[in-house]
């Protein structure tokens, strides 16, 4: 069995927690506390130290290796928001037309939500196709912070 390693990156808008294996990325979620933690394999300190550009503005890509375990058609989703440029949205339709499944809308959307490694999967750069913000595992609030945030760091 794999060993996980955690740790917490606290951001403006709340505390995310980092898990990664030794050398991969696994999970970037918002929770609300910490837990103690004792052990940082490289990839882990790589993963805060690029949240911390990100939060900062200095960084508008992420550079780290991650652990994709999903479908096949999940995978294809996270892969192509990856490809969403910073500053950007795109509606559901959208990316549905992206990977060639354009009558897969709702399984687009399932899939975004079941993002386990969110804000370097940008899961919260898709909006509905009316330009209203859509459901985010952070809640709108966050999503809409983020969105904001990037619009005024895009150089």
């Amino acid at each position: 069995m794999q060993r996980k390693y955690v740790g917490y990156y606290k951001s403006p808008i709340g505390v995310l927690e980092v898990i990664s294996s030794e050398n991969e990325l696994l999970a970037c979620e918002f929770v609300k506390k910490e837990k103690q933690v004792d052990i940082f394999p490289q990839i882990l300190l790589d993963t805060l130290k690029q949240l911390k550009e990100y939060f900062i503005g200095t960084r508008k890509e992420f550079d780290l290796r991650l652990k994709l375990d999903g479908t096949v058609f999940q995978n294809t989703v996270w892969k192509a928001l990856q490809k969403i440029p910073y500053g950007k949205t795109i509606s559901y339709k959208e990316l549905a037309q992206k990977i060639e499944r354009e009558t897969a809308i709702r399984a687009v959307g399932s899939a975004n939500g079941q993002n386990p490694i969110s804000i370097i999967i940008p899961c919260h750069r898709i909006i509905g196709s009316n330009g209203k913000l859509r459901g985010y595992g952070g809640g709108i609030k966050k999503k809409k912070w983020l969105l904001e945030f990037e619009d005024r760091n895009v150089k």
